[in-house]
């Protein structure tokens, strides 16, 4: 079946040009399964909506930055790594997400930490949000190059904007009196504004000795944690034995136990 030139336009003009390569398909389906005109404008303009939420996610994986595509249904829940496995798995229902509270991944290098924040970072760009994923040596980083162009303020709205924030590797040093400042600003800006997932591989209550102000630190630490999500884990690094390198944006997605931070 040819698709008459008018109605490419028509469709074109009216943004739905993603309908054209199964719109014969679908006019001779149709016509096979005696469909009305409105059964059959309901199957065309379903396929346009489930081809731009497709394209949608694929958009969101892409700005999210995650170093690994994980999706829920590939995740290893039968690693030695010892955590609450039904606490977890009712995270992934996301409705701290609705409710801006926030995730704690605590533990041991290796065990998993990073693979199940960007594992929920997935299943929040599924439903719709927008996600950035970033270690926190990476945020410190911007942020104070900002500071040298008087774009601060511009920066710090930029990561308060985000419907998810995903904080990875905090804790692998002691902060700086500007470091702690902006990472206050972060938490602080955020709460009960947006969600934010850390990991960590040091326990929550040694983290306000990284901070080099310990009021600014119980301040920010004790709004985050009081409204956070807290899942401990304790193991044996799964690195040893998983070591294929991790999956970018766009490639397969991995399907090898945890292997994140």
């Amino acid at each position: 079946m040819e698709i008459a030139p008018d109605l490419v336009r028509r469709l074109k003009r009216l943004r739905l040009g993603g309908l054209l390569p199964t719109l014969p398909d679908r006019a001779t389906h149709a016509r096979q399964s005696k469909l009305s005109p409105l059964e059959f404008l309901e199957l065309v303009l379903q396929d346009e909506i489930d081809r731009r939420e497709s394209q949608g996610l694929v958009r969101r994986l892409e700005v999210a930055g995650f170093e690994e595509i994980v999706p829920y249904e590939q995740l290893a829940w039968d690693t030695p790594v010892s955590y609450d496995r039904p606490r977890v798995r009712a995270l992934f229902a996301m409705h701290w997400l609705a409710a801006k509270e926030n995730v704690i991944f605590c533990g041991p290098v290796g065990v998993g930490k990073s693979w199940f924040a960007e594992a929920l970072g997935h299943s929040a760009c599924r439903a719709g949000h927008h996600v950035r994923y970033i270690k926190v040596a990476k945020l410190l980083q911007l942020l104070h190059a900002s500071r040298a162009d008087n774009s601060f303020e511009r920066e710090l709205r930029s990561w308060l904007a985000w419907d998810l924030l995903i904080l990875d590797d905090f804790g692998l040093r002691k902060l700086t009196a500007a470091q702690s400042s902006d990472l206050y600003d972060v938490l602080v800006e955020r709460d009960r504004r947006a969600p934010t997932v850390i990991t960590s591989n040091r326990a929550v209550d040694e983290w306000v000795a990284l901070f080099d102000d310990p009021i600014l630190a119980n301040s920010a630490l004790d709004r985050f944690a009081h409204r956070a999500h807290q899942i401990v884990m304790e193991g044996p690094s799964l690195r040893a034995a998983h070591a294929p390198g991790p999956t970018k944006p766009g490639r397969r997605a991995a399907k090898n136990p945890p292997e994140g931070d």
